[in-house]
Order: structure tokens, then C-alpha cells, then sequence
């Protein structure tokens, strides 16, 4: 006789017409009501704890005597420190309620620096919709945000495009095949591995005080290459720290978040509705969403890439554009190597530019996210 296969339970709320509709009819509509940012005020300690959320020690950003020689004159916030001032640009994401939402990548451009006790103040609007076929999850959609981002004297200090891809959950636990060979798959390392790789933090230079002029970098020229990880969930939370998360409410506050957003509370094992951010350090709900176990946030791994610019480019140098492409989980275990090569030179409006490609690998040699960024280096001219 033959067997009958069982269609699998949906167990998760799904992408609808109905839904997609409404999120189309968002396009271009300034958003009112956000939700509360992380951080509204760039304080010596909210700076401190992202950049070392990050895993950077930058003094620029953490050491208000360094700082104060420099011609800032007090601490600076790293470019990426604005994911805290935003949930937007972080991810929360409106529209398809208890559809699942990866953060996949944003493209930033800042304008002048924020300093120390800046505070900053957003405009967001929804600005598109695209549909995709993905061998994570099949049919999904990417939903693009615009923000900007003032400071408290009414400048544009940046600007960015963030998306998230949003997925059917079910679809990717049962049928999607990116991750069909390493879903919770471990692979322990051996402590030569470990010595090896620890000797690129040992070696890991802070350019710092020492200026890095226009005239001095060559086209072709690499970056010394950085490493993240290996990952565990403590950097993940280390990570959720400084940013703030997205859900991450507690008692009573989780309570009236889950209240107004009915489908934001995803059962645990008690029947208790709790956050779907939980995908970063529960791994048996990572696996049940088609990830291949708890893995790293979208924007830790975008401020890694720009957290190796920063370091190259020096106290002199600014950042003005970053563009980052997520391409895959990195779950707990994984290794993450950047390499940098400097593309083009150019000078634009009298200021010197120097553009970089930028690749995230894993120790298995997987893209893990691509990147283009624009800074701007001091001349020798003088300009």
C-alpha cells in the first residue's frame, strides 16, 4: 500500500494578497507613530557600549582625554551608532503581521559627524516593495525603509535605506535548501585554529592619530583583513546591548508591545508569546523558522564592515557612504574574515575620496555579506 504523505502544519501566520496590498498602499507615506528609539542622545556611555557591542576599541569613540586632542575635541560617534537612534533602519517593519523579517542590508551616507550628547531626531517613510524567489524560503518580499537623520540644530547628519526580506516561515523549515547541510551542524575547532586566527585581533591596528593621506593610497591597494568571531551567543547578546533590540521588552512592557502588535508574541515551549527576536540566541526557535541555528543581527555585521573602515581611515578620515549586502546566516560557531581592496580615487567638490569594495567570508570560504564604501581621506594639499 502506498504512503500517504501528511501536508505540514502551518505554524506560522502567512504572506497574504490582502496583506501585500496594505504595505503598497504605505509607499511614500511619511511614518507618523515609530516606535521608540534605543538611543535618542549620543551620551558617552550609549557610544561606549555599541561600539563595544561591536567589538571596537576604537578611543575615538570610548576615551575622553584621547578624544579631546583631536579636532573634534570630544568623542565622536562611530557611523553605526545610528542604528540605535532608529528602529526603523534597524528592521521593525510594519505590514504582514507574524511574517517573519530578516534584516538583509542598507545603504548609508552621512553627512557630518555626531558628537558627543548629539541628539537625533528621524524622518521615515516605506519606500518599496520588490518580490523575490529565495532558496531560503521561496516567494518573499523585500521592504525598503528611508530615514534621515537630524541633529538637535536641525542638520542632516545621515541618511539611509535599510531592508528586510520577509519570509513564510514554514516555507523555509520545510522546503527552503540554502541551509539543508548545516542546520545545527557543530564543528569544533581545534586550539591551533584558534591561536592562528587570535593573532589578527593581536595585530589588529587602529589607525588612529596617525593620518592617512589621499596622495599615499594606491588603486589595488588591500586592507589589512579583520576577523569576527567565533561566534556565540554571548557576542549576540553583547551585540543586542548596545543596539537595543528590536522586541527585546520585559514583563508588563512585552505585554502591552504584544497587545498592540497581536502578532509579534511567537509561543516558547511554555505557551508563553515571546519575541520572534529570540531566532538570535534560541536555537531550537532558529531552526523552526529555517535558519541553521541562532545566529548573528543584520546590523552587527553591516557595523563590522564599517568598523573596518573606520579603523584604516584614521581620526582624519570621515566615512561618507557605506552600501551592505547580507548573504547568509552566520550561526554560532561561524568565523567571519573581511578583506577590503581600495577600487577607485577621485576628488569630488574639492574633498578627497577614496572608494573600497569590501568581503565577508566565513572560515569555509561562504560569502557573508559584500560591501561598497566611500571615505573621505585628509590631503596633503591641505584641502
Amino acid at each position: 500500500m502506498a504512503t500517504v504523505l501528511e501536508k505540514p502544519t502551518n505554524k506560522f501566520p502567512k504572506i497574504t494578497e490582502e496583506g501585500l496590498d496594505d504595505l503598497r498602499k504605505r509607499i511614500g507615506v511619511k511614518i507618523e507613530n515609530t516606535v521608540e528609539p534605543w538611543n535618542y542622545e549620543a551620551s558617552r556611555d550609549a557610544i561606549r557600549h555599541y561600539a563595544h557591542g561591536i567589538g571596537d576599541d576604537n578611543p575615538l569613540w570610548c576615551d575622553p582625554e584621547y578624544a579631546a586632542k583631536t579636532k573634534y575635541g570630544s568623542i565622536v560617534a562611530l557611523p553605526s551608532f545610528l542604528f540605535t537612534t532608529s528602529r526603523l533602519i534597524s528592521g521593525y517593519c510594519g505590514g504582514l503581521s507574524g511574517v517573519h523579517a530578516m534584516w538583509a542590508g542598507a545603504d548609508w551616507t552621512w553627512h557630518k559627524p555626531v558628537l558627543r550628547n548629539d541628539t537625533i531626531k528621524t524622518e521615515a517613510h516605506l519606500k518599496d516593495l520588490v518580490e523575490h524567489q529565495t532558496k531560503f524560503a521561496g516567494r518573499s518580499f523585500q521592504q525598503i525603509y528611508h530615514v534621515d537623520f537630524y541633529n538637535q540644530n536641525g542638520d542632516l547628519v545621515a541618511e539611509g535605506d535599510s531592508w528586510v526580506f520577509r519570509t513564510d516561515r514554514d516555507e523555509a523549515r520545510e522546503r527552503g535548501s540554502k541551509y539543508t547541510d548545516v542546520k545545527g551542524k557543530v564543528e569544533p575547532f581545534t586550539d591551533e585554529q584558534l591561536a592562528e586566527w587570535s593573532k589578527l585581533y593581536a595585530n589588529e591596528e587602529v589607525r588612529g592619530a596617525t593620518p592617512r593621506y589621499w596622495e599615499d593610497v594606491k588603486e589595488g591597494e588591500q586592507l589589512p583583513r579583520m576577523m569576527k568571531g567565533p561566534m556565540t551567543v554571548t557576542g549576540f547578546i553583547c551585540y543586542a546591548q548596545g543596539w537595543g533590540g528590536l522586541y527585546i521588552r520585559a514583563n508588563k512592557l512585552a505585554y502591552k508591545m504584544q497587545q498592540a502588535h497581536p502578532g509579534l508574541g511567537i509561543k516558547n515551549r511554555f505557551n508563553v508569546p515571546d519575541c520572534p527576536e529570540r531566532v538570535h540566541w534560541d536555537e531550537a526557535f532558529a531552526l523552526e523558522v529555517g535558519a541553521p541555528g541562532a545566529y548573528d543581527y543584520g546590523p552587527e555585521r553591516c557595523s563590522w564592515l564599517t568598523h573596518h573602515i573606520t579603523n584604516w581611515i584614521g581620526d582624519d578620515g570621515f566615512l561618507h557612504k557605506s552600501k551592505c549586502q547580507i548573504r547568509r546566516h552566520n550561526p554560532d560557531g561561524d568565523v567571519i574574515f573581511i578583506d577590503g581592496t581600495v577600487t577607485r580615487k577621485f576628488v569630488e567638490n574639492g574633498k578627497h575620496y577614496v572608494e573600497i569594495q569590501q568581503t565577508a567570508e566565513t572560515h569555509r570560504g561562504e560569502v557573508s555579506a559584500f560591501g561598497t564604501s566611500i571615505a573621505e581621506l585628509p590631503s596633503r594639499s591641505g584641502n
